[in-house]
């Protein structure tokens, strides 16, 4: 298994615009967690205007995928995202 980081450039409005979609989107979330996909997500604050998740597969099928389904995608609130193969060298979550 290999990880994948999804990243996210939000557009101006996100933050006014977020609640609208935010449950649709945690579901999708919540989906892919319980699938053993997405690890971690979350968006960076002051300011808000990135999100990082990270997804681990054997490709980056699955962070694309995600991408290409989620609510703030479909709906202008994220600008620009992007998926790369992170080389994960340390970590506490396998042992």
């Amino acid at each position: 298994m290999n990880y994948y980081a999804l990243t996210y450039k939000t557009a101006d409005n996100y933050l006014e615009e977020r609640p609208k979609y935010r449950a649709e989107h945690l579901k999708l979330a919540t989906e892919f967690v319980e699938k053993g996909y997405l690890v971690l997500g979350g968006a960076m604050e002051n300011p808000a205007d990135e999100a990082l998740l990270i997804f681990k597969a054997e490709s980056d099928k699955i962070a694309i995928s995600f991408a290409e389904n989620d609510p703030y995608v479909k709906n202008g609130l994220v600008k620009l995202w992007s998926v790369r193969k992170w080389n994960v060298v340390v970590n506490s979550f396998e042992k």
